[in-house]
């Protein structure tokens, strides 16, 4: 599995970790959620493949 990089402001990202902590997952967890239901939104036009590609992160990545 690869690592990323993300900057982001400091306020924003405790407010991922409370979320995080809130729904008892992993900053990851909830960021690989959060792009795999933007995946699917951003669908729209081709839903097909944005929920294939959805899968296929859901499969790599858990």
């Amino acid at each position: 599995m690869a690592k990323i990089l993300v900057t982001m402001p400091d306020e924003f990202l405790h407010r991922i970790d409370g979320v995080a902590l809130n729904e008892q997952r992993t900053r990851s967890e909830l960021i690989r959620e959060a792009l795999r239901t933007y995946m699917r939104q951003r669908g729209m036009t081709n839903p097909q493949k944005a929920e294939n590609d959805a899968k296929i992160l859901e499969k790599i990545l858990g």
